[in-house]
């Protein structure tokens, strides 16, 4: 697009919270990023302003249609003081196929990537340092054409916005309870559901509640048709280690391709573990776990890195996995791909990215 990069300075600062007590998604920087669409424009006027409110006429389509898309990534401090951005490209990519899905223009992932690079840049500041946290990136885009009627907007506009955050588990890693949902549908093929958009979310949170009542951490979806194979975790896709090998779910266009679910893949075949990517029914995992045969069971996202399963309920049916501690591969996992992030171990596979230094912005 050849577009510049307007800088609005705020006029005022806020107060940056005390780095032990961050938790997630709580703490917001000065600075946000934005975009804007029309069908005569495209996207154009892009720019980092200060932080605030947004203004939307009631009738923006995304309050009554949700058409939305969003991703999730991280920039990492390095130990020798580098922000680091986590394979940010493959965020970006997602993020047009999920535009794609939900008939939403493409971006210029390139122009986005420099502008999330830019706006991390001026909120260096901001990067948290102690091990295990992070700054959250949250790019999104809305439908804001003011308009009764379904059809795709006509406007659009684009919003990173950055969160500094603790670590996920705090001081280590600890293995959660799953319960498997078997009555709610998340997704079924032809749907939405490789899709990163709000209505997935959305749609699944009275199934969350439904967990966290009986005492459980997130919930483990099967497929929407024959209600029998696993599928994701709600905020994670999901491995098994049985008998020394490492079985995940197929993608079948229900399931987000998670950037850290690629990323465990191709460690665990750098690592010459053998991965299996199928058809996993839910009555053979548990009956794999009568037999003793399975090992590890753990999440992958963007949040946690790693997430241990403890435990998994099915029906009337409880199992304990690894005695309800944190297995070796897991920790090896989590241990590499944050090791990886942060500049600790050397990154053989060009996942990461450098925030440059650049003088700073002058405003318009």
């Amino acid at each position: 697009m050849g577009q510049s990069i307007a800088f609005q300075k705020a006029d005022q600062l806020k107060k940056k919270p005390e780095p032990g007590q961050l938790g997630f998604g709580k703490h917001f920087t000065d600075y946000m990023f934005e975009m804007d669409y029309t069908l005569d424009e495209g996207w154009h006027d892009a720019r980092i302003i200060p932080y605030g409110p947004i203004l939307l006429d009631p009738a923006a389509m995304i309050f009554h249609y949700g058409q939305e898309v969003f991703e999730g990534l991280k920039a990492y401090r390095a130990e020798d003081g580098r922000i680091l951005l986590f394979r940010p490209d493959k965020n970006l990519e997602r993020l047009n196929h999920s535009n794609e899905r939900m008939d939403i223009p493409a971006i210029d992932e390139s122009l986005v990537l420099e502008g999330i690079k830019r706006l991390i840049n001026i909120e260096k500041d901001w990067v948290p340092a102690l091990p295990g946290q992070s700054l959250y990136i949250r790019p999104f885009i809305i439908g804001t054409e003011p308009f009764l009627g379904v059809h795709p907007s006509g406007e659009y506009k684009l919003i990173v916005i950055l969160s500094p955050v603790g670590s996920y588990f705090g001081d280590k890693i600890n293995p959660v309870k799953i319960y498997v949902e078997d009555d709610f549908v998340r997704a079924v093929r032809g749907g939405v559901g490789f899709a990163k958009t709000a209505g997935n979310y959305a749609g699944s949170l009275k199934a969350q509640s439904k967990a966290e009542e009986l005492g459980f951490d997130q919930v483990l979806w099967l497929d929407g048709v024959e209600r029998k194979y696993i599928e994701e975790v709600g905020s994670m896709n999901i491995f098994f280690k049985i008998h020394g090998e490492v079985w995940t779910p197929e993608l079948n266009g229900s399931i987000l391709p998670g950037v850290t679910r690629d990323s465990v893949i191709r460690l665990l075949k750098h690592w010459d573990i053998k991965v299996k990517e199928r058809k996993i029914s839910v009555k053979k995992l548990f009956k794999k776990a009568e037999k003793g045969e399975l090992e590890e069971v753990f999440g992958t996202g963007t949040a946690a890195v790693i997430s241990p399963v403890g435990f998994l309920k099915w029906e009337d049916r409880v199992i304990k996995v690894g005695n309800g501690r944190v297995g070796a591969l897991a920790e090896k996992l989590y241990d590499t791909l944050t090791g990886i992030q942060t500049g600790r171990i050397k990154d053989k596979f060009g996942w990461t990215q450098e925030v440059s230094p650049d003088p700073e912005p002058v405003a318009e």
